[in-house]
């Protein structure tokens, strides 16, 4: 039996690709380097006095519009006080951190699936406060109010194209 080889341009347009790629990730594999984990910052984290001065902003332009009066200060007070950035959990200080280090892969994974689940119940936690002054205010605003309120007051960016939730208060610009 003979054995010949068809050149390349015969090989389905589709496997000569896979072919390629396939030697391609084999060679990326062999020579990538670890990359570094990037600091906060760079992981979006952003300063918290420059987010606060954009929420105050935006609180400052959503009262303006809704024209509160004194009669509402107080539960416009207690709306803002609720809309504050919850204080995400203390990261683990160097000495849980030795400590996770000494468990195994399997018992570190099920470290780090109880830390997930609570900062979860954190969060969902402080949105439903969030969600209860939301509609304890509502309830504070005269009819034409709660049109603006409607209007401005977004809970997802992604009603206004912004794609992804930013954090605060969120309304037309």
């Amino acid at each position: 039996m003979k054995f010949t080889l068809k050149p390349l341009a015969s090989l389905n347009s589709f496997v000569l690709a896979g072919l390629l790629a396939a030697a391609g990730a084999s060679a990326m594999a062999q020579t990538a380097p670890l990359t570094p984990v990037p600091a906060p910052a760079a992981m979006g984290r952003q300063d918290p006095a420059k987010m606060q001065a954009v929420m105050a902003k935006r609180q400052a332009e959503m009262k303006a519009k809704l024209k509160i009066t004194p009669a509402q200060e107080g539960a416009w007070t207690a709306f803002t006080a609720a809309m504050q950035p919850p204080v995400h959990g203390a990261r683990p200080t160097a000495t849980q951190r030795a400590e996770i280090d000494k468990l195994s892969t399997p018992e570190r994974i099920d470290k780090m699936r109880e830390m997930r689940t609570q900062r979860m119940a954190e969060m969902n936690t402080a949105m439903d406060q969030r969600g209860a002054a939301t509609k304890t205010f509502y309830t504070a605003l005269s009819a034409e109010q709660q049109k603006t309120f409607d209007a401005e007051h977004k809970m997802h960016g992604k009603y206004e194209g912004r794609g992804r939730h930013e954090g605060g208060m969120h309304h037309k610009g």
